[in-house]
């Protein structure tokens, strides 16, 4: 395994497991192949509803041996809902209790997006909406200053509950202004990142700002099929420069696009629950690609963002609720 060693000195292993989407019944059990895999690494939200399953998962891995708590790399994330500063502490010692762990290695903000809090009793994950019983159920934005909710993680950081803080779906402007203000400025930030979505400025932005960068939906649509988000046609391990260079390299396509993606120097979270795509998903490094590989899959970027709450808000929330130019 290789890292990305973060502006506080600690190393994020630069391929994770991503339990977005992952069924909770089969989360816990995913968890514990994947660590018998070789994954140290393991990326969390409230959001997914797996946090309960998921912690299960990584105490039977602890119970049994498999690994220590020192070496794993576990990141959860701080959803919309909870952004007040009197809500952050509660919402991080809730994900915490669910997976059975004393401190996180990484909590993100999960979006720039601050909506009307719902409390633990009422619904959880309290997901988008503020009241699903609505006739035409609405996500309700709530008035809190990204900085109010930033701060109310550094004190996190200063307990001890938290290693490290960041950001998740935030753009060079945000980041600026976010860095210019904080006491601790993030560590890494979480991004769409595939060859459809480069993102080439702000992957550099991040580099020369010492912030790390990860990469969710590592393989492009291939997370968006199932959610009717990505078009049959859109599928990046399916093009023919993609599949060229697996074919020359004796990797799989999906190989290949993950192996960009670390290669460029940000970490991935790439998405499974099957034995052999979580040992494929990880087998990265005995094999490069060359710069004409890498130019090529660059070359297919459309600015193809899947994952755009300007998009899916509207149809899914009756919400317009746009966060990208």
């Amino acid at each position: 395994m290789r890292y990305q060693t973060l502006r506080s000195g600690r190393d994020l292993p630069m391929v994770g497991l991503g339990l977005w989407k992952i069924e909770p019944e089969n989360t816990s059990d995913a968890v514990v192949a994947a660590v018998e895999a070789g994954y140290r690494h393991f990326d969390s939200a409230c959001d997914y509803g797996n946090e309960s399953e998921a912690g299960e998962g990584l105490r039977r891995a602890m119970a049994a041996g498999a690994v220590d708590r020192d070496a794993l790399w576990v990141t959860s994330k701080l959803w919309n809902t909870y952004h007040r500063a009197e809500h952050v502490r509660p919402a991080l010692l809730r994900s915490l209790a669910d997976l059975q762990l004393d401190y996180l290695d990484l909590y993100l903000m999960h979006f720039p997006i601050a909506t009307r809090f719902v409390p633990f009793e009422a619904r959880y994950p309290p997901e988008w909406v503020y009241d699903p019983e609505e006739a035409k159920p609405r996500i309700e934005p709530d008035s809190v200053p990204l900085l109010e909710t930033w701060q109310a993680m550094e004190e996190l950081v200063r307990e001890g509950l938290v290693r490290d803080i960041g950001v998740c779906n935030f753009g060079t402007s945000l980041l600026r202004d976010l860095v210019n203000a904080a006491d601790t400025p993030p560590a890494v930030l979480q991004v769409e990142l595939h060859p459809y979505l480069c993102q080439q400025k702000l992957v550099r932005f991040c580099q020369e700002s010492g912030i790390a960068v990860t990469g969710f939906s590592p393989l492009g649509a291939q997370s968006y099929f199932a959610l009717n988000m990505a078009e049959a046609d859109e599928a990046v391990i399916e093009q023919e420069a993609v599949c060229s260079i697996a074919g020359r390299l004796g990797r799989s396509p999906a190989q290949v696009v993950l192996r960009w993606g670390i290669q460029r120097g940000t970490s991935i979270v790439p998405k499974t629950s099957r034995p052999n795509r979580l040992r494929e998903n990880l087998a990265l490094f005995d094999f490069e690609l060359t710069e004409a590989d890498m130019a090529a899959i660059n070359g297919l970027d459309r600015h193809r963002r899947f994952n755009d709450p300007g998009d899916f808000t509207e149809a899914a929330f009756n919400t317009y609720f746009p966060i990208y130019d």
